[in-house]
């Protein structure tokens, strides 16, 4: 899988990369990592990639310029890229949205600054819009990352155990049950003593049931889809 960022300052993004799991997963050749700066193909004597909003406003706005010469570069030099614009007016990024971009074989990540980008470039070149929340950051390269990151841990090969994407919380509507590491006691607080007999059907229902519980306190609405799918199976 190759991963290309677009972005004004790709040091916010390598770093991420240095280390742990998607670290090893580039040394292995299972994800490449590359990045395209609109700056450098701005028309403009002092390369400027802002401008002032159309119509009045507070702040400047990525023009079309460069974004579309980086992007149609891009695209000469690789058709099938699948081009993701990341703002906060867009549809949420989900687990399946990352199971399914993990079948691709190029993805682009177009991370806006300032007070957004010109909408003419999102309308001709994304094939998707994400946003990771309802709230605002300062540039997309975090939300960039973000979706990298979870695309990545679904590539074939990326996690030393691949068993665990199956017990990950959102595979099901319910949250992952609580873990637990040694010791068996610390701080005078002992894990549930169901896990310490070596019963595994037992265990299994009582993570089913810390589940649940956790669900219904953070996430209600999710424990609600999991009582209509397990009422429609029935």
């Amino acid at each position: 899988m190759r991963f290309t960022f677009v972005t004004l300052f790709e040091n916010l993004v390598k770093g991420y990369f240095q280390d742990s799991i998607l670290k090893r997963a580039i040394e292995k050749k299972l994800l490449s990592i590359d990045y395209l700066d609109p700056r450098e193909y701005s028309s403009s004597k002092h390369k400027k990639v802002d401008d002032t909003a159309v119509g009045g406003g507070a702040g400047m706005v990525m023009n079309p310029q460069p974004l579309y010469d980086a992007l149609d570069s891009l695209k000469k030099e690789d058709e099938d890229v699948h081009i993701i614009f990341l703002t906060p007016v867009a549809k949420p990024f989900r687990q399946n949205d990352a199971k399914r971009l993990a079948k691709k074989s190029h993805i682009a990540f177009v991370s806006g600054r300032y007070e957004g980008i010109d909408e003419r470039v999102i309308e001709k070149y994304a094939d998707e819009v994400f946003s990771i929340g309802d709230y605002i950051l300062t540039g997309g390269e975090l939300a960039s990352l973000v979706i990298c990151d979870s695309v990545s841990r679904n590539i074939e090969g990326v996690l030393g155990n691949s068993d665990s994407l199956s017990v990950e919380s959102f595979e099901t509507p319910l949250l992952e049950a609580p873990s637990f590491s040694k010791p068996k006691v610390y701080d005078d607080t002992s894990v549930p003593s169901e896990y310490l007999k070596g019963n595994h059907s037992k265990i299994r229902s009582l993570k089913l049931a810390l589940s649940e519980c956790k669900t219904k306190f953070f996430r209600p609405e999710q424990l609600l889809k999991h009582t209509t799918r397990k009422s429609y199976e029935k």
